[in-house]
């Protein structure tokens, strides 16, 4: 039997490399573990990647949900920039995206400094506010629609406030039912808002405050220089959350107005479910439902990004 010869005096020997090292690890884990990440994996990849992968291929082709799709190229592309319908529904989405967006944020940070610290009732203040976001959009959506018909709470309490000559169909005209909806959809957001800042305020150091008020700071300079500073993780979780919510906002324009009068409330996720599941027309609503995939990823990735920056400098 033969020794491996010894390493020379005051030779350093090499660690091993990362790669087997790795390989190492990898083996020591038990069979079970990769069962059980193996099995959420097949599950994702089938009900989540496949189909999204899916629509981008459908999204080429002309299919009326019966027979073999036709390939198409990019023609439903081309037809969205002449489609009248696709403006309207891509400008009221700029317009969701900015108010939704706005008020909801700005109502829920409001709500949020104003029952952060502790006093008598404000566990029924805050459990109050957050309720709605206990209800589905689709009963919220209901619960307006009542509320905005022509007798319905919103006209009796302007008429009981003498303003009178602003009651009408909220729901029927052209020129408010898209911002009708929008408040009934804030009004249900602006708790869920309250509740992430909320998070956010418990986490942030009362010392700093304290010190910048000795040292004469308003309290709007501690609130936006010291307290602001340290919520820069929980504003960019609202934003990403706001930005999806408001590019997938269905349930409650259905709800209400289907889309109506004259398309005046047609968002791109109603659009994408008339053109697929009422016209049938799968091929040219999954190139509506890409558009909408494609400007959530961009306006997410732009923020991250400009956040990142931020944080390095």
């Amino acid at each position: 039997m033969t020794l491996a010869p010894a390493a020379p005096q005051g030779a350093t020997v090499s660690p091993p490399r990362p790669r087997q090292t790795l390989g190492r690890r990898l083996r020591r884990v038990p069979l079970v573990v990769w069962v059980f990440l193996a099995v959420p994996l097949v599950v994702e990849l089938a009900w989540v990647f496949w189909p999204a992968i899916n629509s981008f291929w459908l999204s080429t082709t002309s299919w009326r949900g019966v027979g073999v799709p036709e390939s198409v190229g990019l023609g439903n592309y081309r037809a969205l920039l002449e489609d009248p319908i696709f403006a309207t529904a891509l400008r009221n989405n700029a317009i969701w995206v900015v108010l939704f967006g706005g008020a909801s944020v700005v109502g829920g940070l409001a709500l949020a400094v104003a029952l952060n610290r502790p006093r008598p009732g404000v566990g029924i203040y805050r459990s109050a506010i957050y309720l709605p976001m206990v209800f589905s959009l689709a009963v919220t959506g209901l619960f307006w629609r009542v509320m905005y018909q022509p007798g319905g709470s919103v006209n009796t309490a302007l008429e009981l406030v003498g303003l009178g000559s602003l009651t009408r169909p909220w729901l029927a005209d052209p020129e408010t039912a898209l911002y009708a909806v929008l408040i009934a959809a804030v009004w249900r957001q602006v708790g869920y808002i309250m509740v992430l800042y909320l998070a956010g305020l418990k986490s942030c150091d009362p010392t700093l405050e304290e010190a910048a008020s000795v040292d004469g700071a308003s309290a709007w300079q501690r609130f936006w220089h010291v307290v602001m500073p340290q919520l820069r993780g929980v504003n960019t979780v609202v934003f990403a959350v706001t930005v999806i919510d408001s590019l997938r906002t269905f349930d409650i324009v259905w709800a209400m107005t289907r889309g109506g009068p004259y398309n005046s409330s047609q968002l791109l996720s109603t659009y994408m479910f008339q053109q697929g599941f009422t016209i049938v027309n799968l091929g040219y609503g999954s190139a509506v439902a890409v558009v909408i995939f494609v400007l959530a990823i961009a306006f997410i990735i732009t923020y991250l990004a400009r956040a990142s920056r931020q944080e390095e400098d």
